[in-house]
């Protein structure tokens, strides 16, 4: 028995005894889908919990996510594995893969939250049933490794997702406004990403949450985007969606500079960063302290700038405490010369 074969037969058998019909290896090149949004979320509406990436830390971790979503005013439905560990994992690839089918197919369920991100979600794309999910349009965000799964939807199933908080996430003010205007009480058009406003005594300014322009202009395009280190292992597989005309947003942590550099250049030599139309590089946090290296101005200048469209750096984006929700499909207008992200359109209906 060849590999795609047997990957088949267990994606079958994992998922037997489901109600859903598991879908096998894609391989082909990844085709256009039409747009399709989801429902807005309202209190009252019931959110399922699943772990698609990394195994939780502890129950007492989920717990509080959960206490979290009820906090929002939503009823929650755990994930039947949201407890499960495979090593590194969450469940294995198939009992992961089994959840996210799940949620979107109970039509009990009028969203999804992941628990967190971690590591895995590239290894369930396989087996997600993406013509079910497409009947069933729902809201599913979260961000990180969450990332993958995303970019796949919204490839695969022509789904508007949502980068944005994960339920282990702290919803701080900003937060939880940034989150509404997108997801709960949409609002069109209407700026995301734009740092917290702050007052400073004489003589302070603000030093970390600052927009910088790269490269001046405007340009209007879908957003697609998410973790860098997870936008770049897609390249060359299905679950990439089209960057023509698209207005790119990375973001990522824990990243020495000679590796976003190189993820950078992956996408540059794929001749995919030719096809957008801008960039909006978000916060990328806790990169690792390195002798002789270039820095991230210098890596955009020396990459990006060159590109010729307009590309801005800060907007509140990934791993920080005050972070925006981004909806990957909708129309949005990158203002470099404002340092302004906007939304065009409201992500959901």
């Amino acid at each position: 028995m060849d590999r795609r074969t047997l990957l088949q037969s267990l994606a079958a058998a994992g998922l037997a005894g489901t109600g859903l019909a598991a879908a096998a290896p894609v391989h082909a090149q990844a085709e256009s889908r039409p747009l399709v949004r989801p429902k807005r979320l309202e209190p009252g509406m019931t959110v399922a919990l699943i772990a698609p990436a990394g195994a939780s830390n502890n129950k007492q971790q989920v717990l509080h996510a959960i206490d979290v979503l009820k906090s929002l005013g939503y009823r929650v439905k755990e994930g039947k594995h949201l407890y499960r560990r495979t090593q590194y994992l969450a469940g294995t690839d198939l009992e992961r893969a089994e959840d996210i089918n799940w949620a979107f197919a109970d039509p009990e369920v009028d969203a999804v939250f992941t628990l967190h991100g971690g590591y895995g979600t590239m290894r369930t794309l396989p087996y997600l049933d993406y013509g079910m999910i497409r009947a069933n349009p729902k809201v599913i965000i979260g961000y990180s490794d969450i990332t993958g799964l995303l970019l796949a939807l919204y490839a695969r199933s022509g789904l508007v997702c949502f980068h944005g908080p994960c339920a282990t996430s702290t919803f701080s003010e900003y937060t939880l406004a940034e989150y509404k205007k997108v997801v709960a009480e949409p609002m069109a058009p209407v700026e995301i990403g734009s740092p917290p406003a702050r007052e400073y005594p004489e003589g302070q300014a603000e030093r970390v949450d600052r927009i910088m322009t790269f490269s001046p202009g405007k340009a209007r395009g879908r957003l697609v985007g998410g973790n860098l280190s997870l936008v770049s292992p897609l390249v060359g597989t299905p679950y990439l969606p089209d960057f023509e005309g698209a207005i790119l947003f990375l973001e990522d942590v824990n990243e020495a500079f000679y590796r976003l550099d190189r993820m950078l250049t992956h996408l540059l030599l794929a001749g995919l960063l030719d096809k957008v139309a801008g960039i909006v590089m978000g916060k990328f946090t806790k990169i690792p302290e390195e002798g002789n290296s270039f820095n991230l101005e210098e890596i955009i200048e020396q990459l990006l700038v060159p590109l010729g469209i307009p590309v801005v750096r800060g907007p509140m984006i990934g791993h920080v405490h005050d972070k925006t929700t981004v909806p990957l499909g909708a129309m949005a207008e990158l203002d470099a010369d404002a340092g302004t992200l906007t939304l065009l359109e409201p992500a959901v209906l």
